[in-house]
């Protein structure tokens, strides 16, 4: 699986560069996630620019990235500029469950919003703690 990783401080933006996550490139897309995770991303930014065609398999990949930051990160899909992901994800009435905006630029915005609020409610709650 052709792809990149954009790693920052607080989030990494993984670009994949691919036509179609399908069934063959699920399993490789799982497993880079997995390792993500475990080199401790903080948040990720799926950018989907290049992808033309998402199968059931992909968007399995898909929930599997945001079940994995979705409990103490941020995951955000981006870049989706294909009609027919567009509607698999109206179809499967994720459109609520996935963090989605147009830009990567919006998508770092996000993220960056989500750190700043989960700062807050951290200091918020040493300060009610004393």
């Amino acid at each position: 699986m052709k792809y990149s990783a954009d790693k920052q401080e607080n989030f990494t933006v993984l670009s994949i560069q691919e036509d179609n996550l399908n069934s063959v490139l699920a399993p490789d897309l799982k497993s880079e996630l997995v390792i993500l995770k475990n080199e401790g991303v903080k948040n990720l930014i799926m950018d989907l620019e290049n992808v033309q065609f998402v199968d059931s398999s992909g968007l399995s990949s898909i929930l599997t990235a945001n079940r994995l930051w979705s409990e103490n990160g941020s995951f955000v899909l981006t870049g989706i500029k294909s009609e027919s992901i567009q509607k698999l994800i109206e179809i499967s009435r994720l459109q609520n469950v996935f963090n989605i905006m147009p830009t990567i630029q919006e998508s770092i915005d996000f993220v960056m919003l989500e750190e700043l609020a989960k700062q807050i409610s951290s200091e918020d709650d040493a300060v009610s703690d004393n």
